[in-house]
């Protein structure tokens, strides 16, 4: 008869009803609970526990009532004061619990999972450069998982909050010592880049040449003055050449490991045909005074 009753008491689950509170509540703060997925209980449920033979590893089931909403958690520490727990904020938002409203802690287990799939909150969380090991190293934190829960993430000091899409194989699941497929869903709030559509979708459209006009430089170009005299029109091949075009297009002779530096050059006989090209000291000299006749 004895036995049998001890039988039936190993058999019976732990369940209890706790005043609930956030970890920041804490004397210590206890600020790293926050980004984790395990709670923290009076030592009085620790001997519950051991009295009815709960097996390890310890998951519970957090209920609200008033809400009717369920979470579910392990446990990190067994040093709370006596009829408290004391939970992470985003495992409280969750719940929507008020400061020290009753909840129902109940032992259970769970299925390993296999699958996972989240959403993240926000398009900052694609700019990590790794977020499948960002992930990997954080869940080392959490016990089990539970569709529909928003979990909170701290990385490089910034936090980053995830919406658990899918569970498999149950919509709560263990993630203790199991091999875990991680998905990703679209960021809330992502804009895709939009693509140009057009006829020409997907070919190479060859870049119009530029053509730009330049100026060529001409050592002592400048025209004298002379007293008493009109000035001369500056009928010289240089400057009926007028400016340079340069034409400026794609290299279609590129190579690679082939590094070329583009200089600008004259194109000879852009204008009219006649090949400019720079002469030093080519100008006339001139003087007020003339020199006489003999």
């Amino acid at each position: 008869m004895f036995a049998q009753l001890f039988n039936n008491m190993a058999e019976m689950p732990f369940e209890h009803d706790y005043k609930c509170y956030p970890v920041s509540f804490m004397s210590d703060g206890r600020a790293d609970v926050n980004t984790g997925g395990k709670i923290i209980m009076p030592p009085s449920a620790l001997d519950s526990v051991t009295r009815l033979n709960i097996p390890y590893p310890l998951l519970f089931s957090l209920h609200n009532p008033l809400s009717n909403r369920t979470t579910h958690c392990g446990v990190l520490e067994f040093v709370a004061e006596e009829g408290r727990i004391y939970i992470p904020y985003w495992m409280f938002r969750n719940l929507c619990l008020q400061e020290g409203q009753r909840v129902t802690v109940k032992s259970g287990t769970l299925p390993k999972g296999d699958f996972v799939k989240f959403q993240p909150q926000s398009p900052e969380f694609i700019d990590i450069h790794n977020p499948k090991a960002v992930l990997e190293r954080v869940l080392r934190k959490f016990a089990c998982l539970t569709k529909g829960d928003t979990i909170s993430l701290n990385y490089n000091n910034h936090e980053y909050e995830m919406c658990v899409l899918e569970c498999r194989p149950a919509d709560a699941i263990s993630i203790i010592e199991c091999d875990l497929n991680v998905d990703f869903a679209p960021p809330v709030g992502y804009v895709p880049p939009v693509q140009n559509s057009g006829a020409g979708m997907g070919e190479e459209e060859e870049a119009a040449p530029v053509v730009v006009e330049a100026e060529i430089f001409k050592a002592f170009g400048g025209s004298g003055n002379v007293l008493g005299r009109r000035r001369k029109k500056d009928t010289s091949d240089s400057a009926a050449a007028g400016p340079a075009v340069i034409v400026k297009g794609p290299d279609l002779d590129f190579k690679m490991g082939k590094i070329v530096f583009t200089r600008t050059i004259p194109v000879k006989g852009a204008a009219n045909g006649v090949e400019s090209s720079f002469k030093a000291f080519e100008g006339s000299g001139m003087t007020i005074k003339q020199k006489r006749k003999k």
